[in-house]
């Protein structure tokens, strides 16, 4: 791949640089475009990438990857419209934004390829779900397959799905930072220290994402494998069953669900 610009320096596009510095990658192919001067320095400092506050250097790039938050996307779009060529590809891992909207608000012809990452893409344990606007082709996939693949797994799915996606991986992760937050919390109104509740508990939660990822087994499987009538686990089930917390979780999925098709 020729030079790559991503439009935005938060920690998101932080991960991504890092990846593909890792994949096929050196930092005399990767440029950032980010008006913040702190960041700018973190990321020249930490990966000897190119920084600048100005929207023409992308003129160069023939990989472009829009890193900044849904609200200013379209402003962005606009600023870097007279600085695109017809065979940059525009990848966008901004929530809820279609590629219809991106293509509308970009010149005729430009390729796009929207993206769903989640912030375990910081610790190469990301899920990266794809989807091809009207323009991109399938070496365009190729193209966004190779970037996404050095920070976790990629899937490639329709666009209509996205919202779902969104509300599975996109916001997954908060979901599970909140049960061991719960847990920790728990561990310690039973006398246990902070720092001992935070090892359980983290640990805990690793360990059975390992196991329910390698194992044959679904999760429910897994989760009657543990709980033997009338023990200890039965009696947390049983008290998660009598709060609804199932129900509760479905609840949540659908209105992360709902709050990314209003985003779009």
């Amino acid at each position: 791949m020729n030079q790559l610009t991503f439009v935005g320096g938060g920690r998101m596009g932080e991960a991504l640089i890092a990846g593909a510095l890792r994949g096929s990658f050196v930092p005399a192919d990767i440029s950032v475009v980010e008006p913040d001067g702190a960041r700018a320095q973190v990321l020249t400092q930490s990966y000897g990438v190119e920084v600048s506050a100005d929207p023409a250097s992308i003129a160069r790039s023939s990989v472009v990857v829009l890193a900044v938050k849904p609200q200013v996307l379209m402003q962005v779009c606009e600023q870097l419209t007279p600085h695109l060529s017809p065979n940059t590809l525009i990848i966008s891992i901004a929530a809820g934004v279609r590629t219809s909207a991106l293509e509308a608000a970009l010149p005729p012809g430009i390729a796009v390829v929207r993206v769903m990452p989640n912030t375990p893409a910081f610790v190469n344990e990301g899920m990266s779900v794809l989807s091809a606007g009207s323009q991109a082709c399938d070496a365009d996939m190729a193209r966004v397959r190779q970037l996404f693949e050095p920070v976790g797994k990629v899937l490639v799915v329709d666009e209509a799905d996205q919202d779902a996606v969104t509300a599975i991986s996109g916001s997954g992760p908060a979901y599970f930072f909140y049960l061991v937050e719960a847990m920790e919390a728990a561990a310690v109104g039973l006398g246990l220290s902070a720092e001992v509740a935070h090892v359980l508990a983290v640990q805990t939660a690793r360990g059975a994402g390992v196991m329910v990822s390698q194992s044959a087994d679904s999760a429910e499987t897994l989760r009657h494998n543990v709980t033997s009538p009338g023990g200890t686990t039965a009696a947390a089930i049983a008290q998660l069953d009598e709060h609804q917390v199932k129900q509760a979780v479905e609840s949540a999925v659908k209105a992360a669900h709902q709050r990314s098709i209003e985003l779009s």
